[in-house]
């Protein structure tokens, strides 16, 4: 084993600076060595969406003291920034996993350590409400606890900036340099917390952040008249999986006048281990698995589920034979476009040069919705921080006005009021779309069905590879690489007509993407997912037929899993 891990690992168990705790956990992986070169091979990487890894004692994994060194470097960033940011103190939220709470109180007093104030919920609370608080409060920056849609094993620690959106690539180089320059744990000492209270320097917020943020939800409501047709009638069943989504996503179908919203009992609370589920994942059709079987009971017509820190949503729909179905961010993405967009035309409300944007890996479907209601469209690199990142740039120019954002892994943004995706106002804008198809006698289902017909049948997919730990990251890295040296000319029988090598490009910031368009309207992308040990391969196509996209599909990824 490496002398630089044994070193890493010795300093953690004796060190007199890490707590009791920690030295009965390495203990117990004493002489396991592919273990301990897990945890110590290298620092817990902060990339542009900042921290998440498993919960452990290590310097690759997530604990407080991995915490406290990521918040040092934001610390010493800010402080870098002069007075003024010093002073317009860091807003702080978390979630329901495993340690959040721990987590955010660890990187309160680090701050107020550093004469930093940390305005911190009082309770969890959803990531777009901590995006909405950074602006409200006129804050520095932004931290939220939360490992998204992980397994219970993870947590996280992501950074926003005072425009309200995570940190893009910039700004995350220079905070991951100051963290970089941090060598010895022990210089970080956190602030006893009534001292940090008494100085002023820690304070709780929260029901009068809740009220504002809810209201400027409530400002993107476009239902009107129409959820006041439907509001007895119109059954929606929701599940928080065991999150913090559960009283916003309630309050505000409340305030635009949905009246039979239910809940699913046993996924209504908050629970760290998220018990009912594999994977607190709205993507994934198997976390909807309680919300359907009530659904059926109930024979409701729309079924929405939020992610645990409540950014993303998933929509489930029945479909012509009456069964229930997850829809694709993709497909809800294009019908919220259309949705938006045919709304805002009939009221005479579209706004002067609107524009929406999506990722390079996002279903062309919506922007040539968006373009056939005269609407620009703008593409990002995958993650939804970009997408705040090009909002910031419109206020700034002027010359475009945001009115949707969205990728396909189910992320949302309507409005302003937030600068990342929003479960909360999409989850708002999806019952409201789905009641006005209801009024027409339409399921959501048959209204994409009507898309599809006049547009194409755009379908998309995602196949994402498992590589964990040392030996899988390298893996991923050689794929793309090899990829990037030998490009395919054809795949599965099309043509390969240009390559889109997001690492050697100047339009966009740099990444390790690489996207092949194919004749017939078709595309693949390969990336490696910024937050999981993942390789994903995204496919698109279109076709005449769903039946001829279905198998389209399959043959691009069964020819790309082959070559892996």
């Amino acid at each position: 084993m490496d002398l630089h891990i044994i070193k890493n690992y010795e300093t953690w168990l004796f060190d007199p600076y890490f707590d009791e705790e920690v030295r009965k956990e390495l203990k117990e992986i004493m002489g396991q060595e592919k273990e301990i070169e897990e945890r110590f091979y290298k620092d817990l990487e902060f990339g542009t969406g900042g921290l998440r890894g498993i919960i452990g004692a290590g310097t690759n994994r997530i604990n407080k003291y991995t915490i406290r060194k990521a918040t040092q470097g934001l610390a010493n960033y800010i402080k870098e920034q002069g007075f003024e940011a010093i002073d317009r103190g860091v807003a702080i939220a978390y979630d329901s996993r495993h340690m959040s709470k721990e987590f955010a109180e660890e990187t309160a007093l680090v701050l107020a350590a550093n004469g930093i104030r940390a305005y911190v919920f009082e309770d969890l609370r959803a990531t777009p409400q901590l995006s909405f608080a950074v602006r409200h409060l006129k804050a520095t920056a932004g931290i939220v606890i939360t490992a998204s849609h992980n397994p219970p094993e993870y947590n996280g620690y992501k950074v926003y900036w005072e425009d309200g959106a995570q940190i893009a690539t910039k700004l995350a180089g220079g905070i991951t340099e100051a963290i970089g320059s941090i060598h010895d744990y022990y210089t970080i000492v956190p602030m006893d917390k009534e001292e940090a209270q008494r100085a002023g320097l820690l304070q709780y917020i929260g029901e009068d952040i809740d009220k504002a943020y809810i209201e400027a939800v409530k400002k993107q409501s476009l239902g009107g008249e129409i959820v006041q047709q439907v509001t007895k009638d119109f059954k929606i069943i929701f599940t928080p999986l065991h999150g913090t989504g559960n009283i916003p996503v309630r309050k505000i179908l409340e305030e635009v006048g949905f009246e039979n919203v239910r809940v699913v009992p046993q996924q209504e609370m908050p629970d760290s281990n998220f018990p009912t589920v594999a994977y607190p994942n709205p993507e994934e059709e198997a976390a909807f698995q309680l919300a359907i079987e009530m659904a059926k009971r109930e024979d409701a017509h729309l079924i929405i589920g939020t992610d645990p820190d409540c950014d993303r949503v998933g929509a489930v729909v029945k479909n012509r034979e009456g069964e229930y179905v997850l829809l694709t961010g993709n497909q809800v993405g294009a019908l919220l476009v259309e949705y938006i967009l045919s709304t805002l035309k009939e009221r005479g409300s579209m706004p002067e040069n609107p524009a929406i944007i999506k990722t390079i890996v996002t279903s062309e479907m919506g922007a040539i919705i968006a373009k056939n209601y005269g609407v620009n469209v703008f593409n990002t690199l995958t993650g939804f921080k970009y997408i705040g990142e090009k909002i910031k740039e419109f206020k700034e120019t002027g010359e475009n006005t945001f009115v949707f954002g969205y990728e396909e892994s189910y992320g949302y943004l309507a409005g302003t009021h937030a600068r990342d995706k929003d479960a909360v106002v999409a989850s708002m804008l999806i019952c409201e779309m789905a009641a006005y198809y209801y009024t027409k006698g339409l399921t959501l289902y048959e209204g994409l069905t009507n898309l599809y017909e006049k547009y194409g049948y755009y379908l998309e997919d995602l196949k994402s590879i498992t590589l964990e730990g040392k030996e899988g990251i390298a893996k991923i890295q050689t794929t793309l690489q090899t990829f990037r040296d030998n490009p395919p000319q054809h795949i599965a029988g099309h043509k390969v007509l240009e390559v889109e090598d997001y690492l050697n490009q100047t339009k966009l910031p740099k990444e390790n993407v690489l996207k092949f368009l194919l004749e017939k309207n078709a595309w693949i992308a390969l990336r490696p997912s910024g937050t999981e040990p993942k390789l994903k391969i995204y496919v698109g196509v279109m076709e005449d037929s769903l039946h001829k996209s279905k198998k389209k599909i399959k043959d691009f990824i069964d020819y790309m899993l082959q070559q892996l």
